[in-house]
């Protein structure tokens, strides 16, 4: 017959092997006494459960990765899309996190989908394109609103990917096109502009120095010749077409009263 005296030492010492639990330097561990919560999280390192006294509920404080799923999106001006995120947070009260919600995770979820649609459907889509970081920083505010009373901290939200439909893609890059063909005709005519305004300076300059139009002449002879050209265009001024004409006319003019 085993010895009584000999099996409570045993029994009392696997008990109190099995009471010891240890926990990380990341780790929580809200303690239950007979139904109450105390007033401290225990950890990290070796912390006492007496069960079935105490129950223990470990939490992690690092940071969670939560993965919105894909939302359909009408935005303010009419458009449907379809929008996923991603949530970072923390568990920084692990008592609340704990007493104020049954699944914190589920939780979260839960609210970050419906705040993800109820926010991007206030915004526009080129403002859903263009300023995706001023609407992260709007879901994290709301997001870490709502959840800082379960004992999390929203550490930052990002918009992941924005699926638009095939006829809306096509409408953009038609958009896009025109935008860019907008934008080379202005650029054209400020060149043209610019131009003009050059040539008139130029054309002031050469009336008012008569001889720089044959300097000019002269230069445009050598630049075609470096080109080794056979056929060489020389420009005539109209002017001196003119001056020949009234030339020739005067010379007539005589002899035919003479005659």
């Amino acid at each position: 017959m085993i010895d009584i005296w000999i099996v409570i030492p045993v029994f009392v010492a696997l008990y109190l092997l099995a009471s010891i639990k240890v926990l990380r330097e990341y780790e929580r561990g809200v303690v239950f006494r007979l139904g109450r919560v105390l007033a401290q999280a225990k950890g990290p390192g070796i912390v006492l459960v007496f069960a079935p006294i105490d129950r223990m509920v470990r939490l992690s404080l690092r940071i969670e990765a939560l993965e919105v799923p894909a939302q359909d999106v009408v935005t303010r001006d009419n458009v449907t899309v379809k929008v996923n995120a991603v949530i970072f947070f923390r568990v920084v009260d692990p008592r609340l996190a704990v007493l104020e919600v049954s699944n914190f995770l589920y939780a979260t979820s839960q609210l970050a989908q419906t705040t993800l649609r109820s926010v991007l459907g206030e915004a526009e889509l080129d403002e859903l394109l263009s300023q995706r970081g001023k609407l992260n920083l709007r879901l994290q505010s709301i997001l870490d609103q709502h959840t800082a009373s379960w004992g999390m901290k929203v550490t930052l939200v990002e918009v992941k990917q924005v699926e638009l439909a095939e006829q809306m893609i096509r409408a953009i890059a038609r958009q896009a096109e025109a935008e860019r063909e907008r934008r080379a005709k202005v650029i054209h005519a400020e060149g043209e502009y610019l131009a003009a305004e050059k040539l008139a300076m130029a054309a002031a300059v050469i009336q008012q120095q008569p001889a720089a139009i044959q300097l000019r002449y002269l230069q445009t002879l050598v630049e075609i010749g470096a080109e080794h050209n056979t056929t060489i265009v020389f420009p005539l001024p109209i002017d001196l077409i003119t001056s020949i004409t009234q030339v020739m006319t005067g010379s007539k003019t005589p002899v035919a009263a003479s005659a």
